[in-house]
């Protein structure tokens, strides 16, 4: 009888810490390097534990399991030892780890046992988002979970999340909706072309003017009616190609935890919506003018809030900077009707809503994976840590995330979008160490 209990005992000790009894078995373990010059290890998953080692920069160590923030190690002798998530590098697997072991050593939606596909299911590609129709269905259920920003904050007091004053000097900060109306860029053409004629008679500054006029930028209004038509087309044919996963209380989740990110960005005004679509692959896709899918694959990997907002912060970023809309403009949608402006727009009609019909009938959804500038990912991976310390998150949540899909393996079939879409994931694990949490160290340590 006392051997039983023992067992019992031992077995609600390996539950408390978050490393459930998969994770004494050695096929789980993950193995990694130390990343800094010296690391302490502690007794347990807490700065105020007893150091048991220290260890110097590029020792090897075998990851065993997950407690928030904190890697459990097995250390000699059969005992556990605690570092933090930045103190060790994740080593690339050779080959794709199983499922098996990513439930023993992640805490999360996966680390519960649920049940998941092999990593060998194909995900969404570029053909796929090319000739997918619009789901009116799967777009309205989509609207249905969207929520307030009130509700939002009040869920978040709810939750306990604190929010905190940060700054972001490169955050993109367009003119908030209702601002002071800019000239649209045909008035300024027109300014221009009056102008051109008025100073032909004098050398080339005809010329000179003409060229002007060529390249005039839109207002910011024209900018921000050409989003919110864009967001809903492209959200809606991502979700011809894969549909809303059937779990509403992860749905309201992700809105809650997203609409309350994106409140303390320098867009909070723009129609923020989030989902899960049901997908096995890793990934995630940014929309302009706010809307922001994940897929289940990805979704079931996140231990927490923190590492669910670690993940949309990252899309939101790319939101707020109109990092997909520009490359859209690139690509020639670029012009609006002579009077046009953003109070004459209706989401989805009107002359810009044709444009987007229009965009989207020739190029479909596949903007959503179109590679970016390696710079525009560093940006967001950044942006995703100062929104996490705005909202009472830790920023090393974004840490975790990458460390966590670094160890699914080089190989893996469920990541096989995003490395072809993003930076090589020890090089975004390199920039953030190499950038540091200045002005968020205190932050780091929820």
């Amino acid at each position: 009888m006392r051997s039983t209990y023992s067992a019992l005992a031992t077995l609600l000790t390996l539950f408390a810490l978050g490393g459930i009894a998969l994770a004494a078995d050695k096929t789980a373990e993950m193995p990694a390097v130390v990343h800094k010059p010296s690391v302490d290890v502690h007794s347990g998953p807490d700065f105020s534990a007893p150091t048991i080692a220290k260890l110097n920069r590029d020792a090897p160590v075998k990851i065993a399991g997950q407690q928030g923030l904190w890697f459990r190690l097995n250390m000699p002798a059969g005992k556990a030892g605690y570092v933090r998530v930045n103190d060790v590098r994740m080593a690339y697997s050779g080959k794709e780890n199983s499922d098996a072991n990513m439930r023993a050593l992640f805490t999360g939606k996966a680390g519960k046992g649920r049940v998941t596909e092999t990593a060998s299911v194909r995900g969404i590609d570029e053909s796929d988002l090319q000739s997918a129709g619009f789901n009116a269905v799967q777009f309205a259920r989509l609207e249905s979970y969207r929520l307030t920003p009130d509700a939002a904050a009040a869920h978040a007091r709810a939750s306990g999340w604190v929010d905190s004053t940060v700054p972001y000097a490169t955050e993109a900060r367009p003119v908030a909706a209702g601002g002071r109306k800019q000239a649209t860029q045909s008035e300024k053409r027109g300014g221009l072309s009056a102008a051109r004629g008025l100073l032909s008679r004098i050398g080339n500054l005809g010329g000179v003017l003409g060229a002007a006029d060529a390249v005039v930028p839109k207002s910011e209004q024209e900018l921000t009616a050409e989003e919110l038509a864009l967001g809903p087309e492209i959200a809606g044919r991502i979700l011809g190609a894969a549909p809303l996963w059937k779990d509403d209380a992860a749905q309201r989740r992700v809105n809650q935890i997203g609409r309350w990110l994106a409140s303390h960005t320098s867009r909070p005004e723009l129609p923020w919506t989030f989902g899960i679509i049901d997908s096995s692959e890793v990934n995630a896709f940014a929309a302009p003018g706010g809307y922001v899918l994940i897929t289940r694959g990805l979704y079931n990997l996140l231990a927490d809030d923190g590492e669910v907002a670690a993940v949309l912060g990252h899309e939101i970023s790319h939101a707020v900077q109109r990092d997909h809309y520009e490359v859209i403009r690139k690509q020639g949608m670029t012009s609006v009707g002579a009077d046009i402006a953003a109070s004459q727009v209706n989401v989805g009609g009107g002359i810009v809503g044709g444009f987007a019909k229009d965009y989207v009938k020739k190029h479909g959804a596949k903007i959503a994976l179109t590679r970016l500038d390696r710079e525009a990912e560093f940006r967001s991976d950044e942006a995703s840590e100062i929104y996490l310390a705005r909202t009472g998150f830790n920023p090393l949540s974004m840490y975790m995330v990458l460390q966590k899909m670094t160890a699914l393996g080089a190989a893996s079939a469920k990541l096989a979008q995003m490395y072809k879409t993003h930076p090589p994931l020890d090089d975004r694990l390199d920039r953030i160490d190499r950038r540091g949490y200045a002005g968020l160290e205190r932050y780091t340590q929820r």
